[in-house]
């Protein structure tokens, strides 16, 4: 758990869950990701504290005062070697942005990556998500010319790495 300030990152609880999948189904659509081939229509995004819950995954949530505003997590990629993980379903309400939280959850996110063993992270994203591009860049991240594995996020159109020993 990190305590910065007025907010703190922490696991997710199942208590967390309505929470998280509200924010989800409100930040897509702000950028134009809620159609075919986006996280928002991946089964996880109602249970997320389940989806996260085995081996090799872990989810994080930001709180400040008793509200949910943000989360990230890493799991194994789909379709694609053990020792590669994806970031997924890292979305901030409105009121996150800005304030350093992203940056702080990105630390939370691959160290807990580190820990379980994975060698690099991959994420997808698209045209429009500017912030949080420059966000990945800072944070290591390298621009792929086409997706790795299987996410079945086809409407994504930007695809990173970052080696995870660095």
């Amino acid at each position: 758990m990190i305590n910065l300030s007025d907010w703190t990152i922490r696991p997710i609880h199942s208590d967390d869950d309505i929470a998280m999948a509200s924010i989800i189904r409100r930040v897509m659509p702000e950028f134009g990701a809620d159609g075919p081939g986006f996280a928002i229509h991946d089964p996880e995004v109602d249970h997320m504290s389940n989806a996260y819950a085995g081996a090799g995954c872990a989810y994080f949530v930001v709180e400040t005062a008793g509200q949910i505003i943000g989360g990230a997590g890493v799991a194994p990629l789909q379709g694609s070697s053990e020792a590669i993980c994806e970031l997924r379903k890292m979305y901030f309400l409105p009121e996150a942005r800005g304030r350093g939280i992203g940056a702080a959850m990105m630390h939370v996110c691959l160290q807990a990556a580190r820990d379980m063993g994975y060698q690099r992270c991959y994420l997808e994203t698209l045209t429009g998500m500017d912030a949080a591009q420059r966000l990945y860049e800072r944070s290591g991240f390298q621009r792929l010319c086409a997706a790795l594995g299987d996410t079945g996020h086809f409407g994504c159109n930007r695809f990173y790495i970052r080696d995870l020993q660095s």
